[in-house]
């Protein structure tokens, strides 16, 4: 058992946020803390690592063992540049380095005793420096310094010149770097881009020590953790399996209390009309039965009803169906004055699907929605709305809102048709009650902002969706009710989201807008991220990537499509080389497995009294152990070469 948590408690004033929480974290585990926002999940990391002192309770830390937090605004500041900064949290290393090379010259000049306690410092060091895989540091410090977004070229940046994020990410660079035993992360992946997610992913499931992880990143979650501590109702219960696995047996569990709880009403109102009943005969023999009855009930443990969570109501259902051919997009291209966006890009969306917009940063999604919502104009090219579609539009910046207007007047003014118990009746079902409708829109949080966005969305009875960003700012309860949502809606999606577990659970097609073309993926975001490494992509070229396709459907794709297509030995040759290192790394993680595996038995075998006398077979064993250390560390620093 690494960390021990046992029966923290906290109040803020007359608000009691957690009580008597407990749980525990062991070598190794990657685990998760979830819970709805204001529950408490950054009070408990700050009480865990000692910024924040607990009302009661105790926190333990294994004696010897390191620690490393980042918390949501940890940021360095430095007038070192990046490349200086990360290689600090290396400088123990570096100093025995220095240390060596300082004892290998002094030698020379030494005998005698002199001599053999240098040499004794000497082996010492020199041992401690390879147990510390100190011949690799530069290559894992360049690792990790491409593997959070960064250039080399970028190294040499100050850091006092950074962007937040960018200081952010230097700060979670170093952690990662000093190797703690556990290691602490609060929203971690707040500023990164998809594949720097997708690098620390790995890192983090092959990280030889603990792990405790807060992120509204479900995908992340899943890809990660293997335990999740959920803040529920005040107190910590702990699941075993990813946030997958979480949320499902979260949902049965809440199910099952309400149910016993429904049950034991039941029974006791029963069992108050039979003692009534029993009362009302007014006999010796039935009122000792009713006493009876009654002193039982009274010993009767009553269960808590279970919370009510306040979650929106969602529902799109569209005033009529849209022809087969919602959007058809001809040769679109767009442009910002030093800024070029996409070129000659085309594509087709039918109804019914669910098309998520993926890519980098800067690549032009959002100016492409708002391109086919018409509030911005292509540079060349064309689009086309098909029959009958009716367009309803989702804005990540809420510019389609009236910051002078209030709830209701938005409301009101959009949909005049409706009378006011029904906008009131509306705006109730995505938790906006009483004076919550003379609310100024202006005066709204974010994700207040959004559901509002979402009401008006309801309301449009559209059979076409363009959505940006549209679980921005909204709780996972309320993303999972949108998911539920979407997949339920008839008509048609078209939407851009970096959130990579909303996309895997709604998107039935993904367009990958990159380089200023697009590829096209026939699955969710699972099947993009396993197919994206063999899609060849030149520039202007479309590709459908679709498993069930026929070769000759996918030579007919590939003739409709423009650019200049790669050759087949070219093709090959790329594929072949994807392969290779998709083997490479499988082999590498299966290698780090199996010494895992051993490690654990040799740690296990010389805790065992007969080998703990054994001299020789204890020796054996270090070494054994040493080796396998050395050998992990190697590994890892080859398979972050291979990641990045």
């Amino acid at each position: 058992m690494l960390l021990q948590v046992s029966n923290i408690s906290k109040s803020f004033g007359e608000r009691e946020l957690l009580k008597d929480c407990s749980f525990h974290i062991e070598e190794k585990e990657k685990c998760a803390l979830v819970g709805n926002n204001g529950t408490g999940k950054t009070t408990l990391l700050k009480m865990i690592t000692g910024v924040l002192n607990s009302d009661s309770g105790t926190v333990s830390l294994q004696s010897g063992r390191s620690l490393g937090y980042l918390s949501q605004i940890d940021a360095v500041s430095s007038d070192n540049t990046i490349l200086q900064e990360l290689t600090s949290a290396k400088q123990d290393i570096l100093d025995e380095e220095a240390e060596i090379s300082a004892l290998s010259l002094k030698m020379k000049d030494l005998s005698g005793d002199e001599l053999e306690s240098a040499m004794k410092r000497y082996s010492f060091l020199q041992h401690d420096f390879e147990l510390k895989n100190g011949y690799a540091v530069q290559s894992e410090i360049t690792g990790v310094l491409k593997g959070l977004g960064f250039t080399e070229e970028d190294g040499n940046s100050i850091c006092d010149h950074l962007s937040g994020g960018q200081k952010t990410r230097v700060a979670l660079g170093k952690i990662l770097l000093t190797r703690p035993d556990l290691i602490i992360l609060d929203e971690p992946t707040n500023h990164l881009d998809i594949s720097s997610i997708e690098w620390l992913e790995g890192f983090l499931r092959n990280y030889r020590g603990a792990v405790l992880i807060v992120s509204h990143d479900r995908y992340f979650l899943d890809k990660v953790v293997t335990k999740v501590f959920a803040i529920e109702e005040g107190s910590v219960r702990t699941y075993d399996g990813n946030y997958s696995g979480f949320s499902e047996k979260q949902k049965a569990l809440r199910n099952a209390r309400i149910k016993a709880f429904l049950n034991q009403q039941e029974e006791i109102r029963h069992q108050e009309e039979v003692i009534s009943k029993l009362k009302q005969f007014n006999r010796e023999k039935s009122i000792r039965r009713a006493e009876s009855r009654e002193k039982l009930l009274s010993k009767t443990e009553r269960l808590t009803k279970p919370a009510e969570d306040r979650e929106i109501k969602f529902r799109i259902t569209p005033a009529l169906e849209s022809g087969s051919d919602v959007l058809s997009v001809e040769n679109l291209s767009k442009s910002f004055p030093g800024n070029p966006l996409f070129q000659d890009i085309s594509f087709e969306i039918k109804r019914g699907e669910r098309v998520a917009l993926i890519g980098r940063n800067g690549t032009g999604k959002t100016t492409l929605l708002k391109i086919i919502n018409r509030m911005e104009k292509a540079d060349s090219g064309y689009f086309r709305i098909g029959t009958n579609v009716k367009t309803g539009y989702y804005d990540q910046e809420h510019q389609v809102l009236h910051n002078e207007k209030s709830l209701f007047q938005e409301m009101s003014d959009a949909f005049p048709m409706l009378d006011n118990t029904k906008i009131r009746n509306v705006l109730a079902s995505f938790l906006f009650t009483g004076d919550d409708v003379f609310k100024l829109i202006g005066d709204l949080s974010g994700g207040e902002r959004g559901r509002v966005s979402l009401a008006k969305l309801m309301l449009s009875n559209a059979n076409f969706l363009l959505l940006d960003e549209p679980t921005n700012h909204l709780d996972t309860g309320s993303k999972e009710i949108l998911e539920e949502a979407l997949n339920e809606y008839t008509g048609t999606v078209f939407y851009v989201s970096h959130d990579r577990y909303f996309v895997n659970k709604t998107a039935t097609r993904i367009i990958d807008l990159c380089d200023r073309g697009i590829v096209n993926y026939i699955g969710n975001y699972d099947y993009y991220t396993e197919k994206r490494d063999e899609a060849l992509l030149r520039e202007g070229n479309v590709r459908d990537v679709n498993p069930l396709s026929s070769a000759s459907d996918r030579e007919s794709a590939k003739l409709k499509t423009s650019g200049n297509a790669l050759s087949w030995e070219e093709q090959k040759a790329n594929e072949a080389k994807i392969r290779k290192k998709q083997n490479d790394i499988k082999r590498i993680e299966e290698e780090i497995d199996r010494n895992e595996k051993r490690m654990d038995e040799i740690n296990e075998a010389i805790s065992d009294p007969e080998i703990a006398t054994d001299a020789v077979r204890l020796n054996e064993l270090s070494e054994e152990l040493s080796g396998l250390e050395k050998q992990n560390e190697e590994l890892m620093i080859k398979w972050e070469s291979l990641s990045t």
